[in-house]
């Protein structure tokens, strides 16, 4: 039975294929002193620290394209080997759907040939989820971006490129092949209904497999777990009953941490633009406004943390080419999710995010 992503809206009415990975800039900070364990996007976990509690299962190597991790609290270890076992698979599974680098995914095959009379039921889930947020998001969230995606990574791969960017006809043209309202939904089936659609979930798919690692180690009756594919999703706090301690690093400087979160449980993502730059200067990245097909000049970076991951990842993903106004009204229609936003211009914004010194704290360079 597939999980259902949770996209609940608040009852508070006041108010390409570029890889799924991306450059890391959440990291797992030791338990107790809080000092950095991770650095460039390389997990490293953290033993158990002072307070007790079960002895961890730990798990660190690529999925998904790129590093990640789990830590595992359970009286039994070859229950948590067992449960580990069965995330991996499951991972591994449904990197088999939302693949971008695999021709025999589900989602190349629908880029290839416009449609998929027969889709897998974790597509069909995705997708919907992403029909919800992209209305909930003024269109913000929209996974059609993904001509606008090819045109700016084969513009920049082009010697002597222009600069300042795809020339504005180009521009047009990409965008009309995009408008996730063009993706029709059926029982079983995908349509892309204009011509050189292009669908790309790198947006919310990280999040969403790590909802679904969740789940698979909700019913092996673990309740002490830190998923790490990108996205950190917590299920409850370490098993002595301290939290995770998530550390935050600076948007152009991800080997240093700025403040730390801790989760007891919930999810944070982070998107950045530079995550994934297109030019050397940075002035283009992957966060693509999909109204005017440009990338977000506002926001250096922006976490969110929510409910579930695929929730953080979207909403981190959205609200990053959304416009300043409307961020807020939007964070509220989920009412459990809050975020923090860098502005390039040296301004941050803390909308019912939890705030935690990290002063003095820098990422371990041998971790």
């Amino acid at each position: 039975m597939i999980r259902k992503c949770n996209l609940s809206r608040s009852t508070d009415q006041t108010g390409s294929g570029a890889a799924m990975g991306r450059r890391r800039f959440l990291h797992l900070a030791a338990a107790g002193s809080g000092a950095a364990l991770a650095a460039l996007g390389r997990p490293a976990l953290a033993q158990q620290g002072p307070g007790g509690g079960l002895t961890p299962v730990h798990w660190s190597g690529r999925l998904m394209g790129a590093e990640s991790s789990l830590v595992l609290h359970h009286d039994d270890a070859a229950v948590a080997r067992r449960a580990l076992a069965a995330v991996l698979a499951r991972v591994r599974a449904l990197e088999g759907v939302f693949s971008l680098h695999r021709s025999d995914s589900a989602l190349s095959r629908l880029n290839a040939h416009g449609a998929l009379t027969s889709a897998p039921a974790p597509l069909l889930d995705l997708l919907r989820c992403s029909q919800r947020l992209h209305a909930a998001t003024d269109g913000a969230f929209d996974p059609s971006i993904q001509p606008l995606f090819a045109l700016y990574a084969s513009h920049f791969s082009t010697p002597g490129a222009d600069p300042d960017g795809p020339p504005p006809q180009a521009i047009a043209a990409a965008r009309a092949r995009t408008g996730f309202s063009a993706v029709r939904l059926g029982r079983t089936s995908v349509h892309l209904l204009r011509p050189g659609m292009a669908l790309t979930l790198n947006g919310i798919a990280q999040g969403y497999i790590t909802d679904q690692a969740s789940a698979v180690l909700k019913r092996f009756g673990l309740a002490h777990c830190l998923v790490n594919f990108g996205e950190y999703r917590a299920l409850g706090p370490r098993s002595s009953g301290r939290p995770w301690v998530i550390g935050l690093s600076a948007p152009r400087a991800p080997w240093r941490l700025e403040e730390t979160v801790q989760l007891r449980g919930g999810a944070i993502a982070t998107s950045a633009g530079a995550g994934t730059q297109f030019d050397a200067a940075g002035r283009f990245s992957h966060l693509i406004n999909p109204h005017s097909g440009r990338s977000s000049a506002g926001i250096s970076s922006i976490s969110v943390i929510a409910p579930s991951a695929a929730l953080a990842d979207a909403l981190s993903t959205a609200l990053a080419v959304t416009a300043k106004g409307r961020i807020a009204p939007i964070l509220r229609h989920f009412g459990q999710a809050g975020a923090l936003l860098r502005w390039r211009n040296g301004e941050t914004t803390r909308l019912r995010f939890p705030s935690h010194d990290c002063e003095g704290q820098g990422a371990d360079p041998k971790a």
